[in-house]
């Protein structure tokens, strides 16, 4: 699990730290989910009510999918150095880790969180034999190119998404030198 309560050190001192979502996160929560929508909505002719309307229902839409699919799904607000930087949704079972989510804000970005928060997961993956999983929009080839650095390979392609694993018994992936 993430949310140990340690922190996360990064390079330059930073801090990650884990808490588990409530209630009260909400709009956090929502307005994390809009960061990662708002190219896509600066293409629309909505006002500024109408998109966080939307973004309100397509988080709402993704959580009630991941309850529903992954019913024991562990929700962290992403903290850095104490300030909410996103968010991390992990499904397990007795076969496999899920990455369901990780949305990082704007400013939070390219500072190494991603590559942390992935690194810990990955010990924990190698550490209990399982396999961690995550599907990747088709067209972020930023995010594919990071995952194949990690050691993740696609096991399978749905055309506008890939479905990538990264396995226990594979031999230990390249320790990536760029920020996530």
């Amino acid at each position: 699990m993430l949310n140990g309560g340690e922190g996360i050190e990064l390079a330059g001192g930073a801090v990650i730290t884990l808490r588990p979502v409530t209630g009260d996160d909400y709009e956090e929560m929502v307005r994390v989910y809009a960061s990662t929508r708002a190219d896509e909505l600066a293409l629309v002719p909505w006002d500024d009510a109408q998109k966080l309307a939307f973004c309100r229902m397509q988080y709402e839409a993704q959580k009630k999918d991941y309850d529903a699919r992954f019913p024991g799904a562990e929700y962290d607000v992403l903290m850095l150095d104490g300030r909410t930087a996103g968010r991390v949704w992990i499904g397990r079972d007795e076969r496999e880790i899920r990455l369901l989510d990780i949305a990082l804000l704007p400013w939070a970005r390219n500072r190494g969180v991603g590559t942390a928060i992935f690194g810990r997961l990955i010990e924990e993956a190698r550490a209990s034999g399982l396999r961690l999983r995550h599907m990747v929009f088709a067209q972020n080839f930023d995010a594919l190119r990071f995952y194949e650095r990690l050691g993740f390979v696609v096991f399978e392609d749905l055309g506008g998404y890939k479905h990538m694993e990264w396995r226990p018994s594979a031999a230990a992936p390249e320790q990536p030198t760029g920020r996530s």
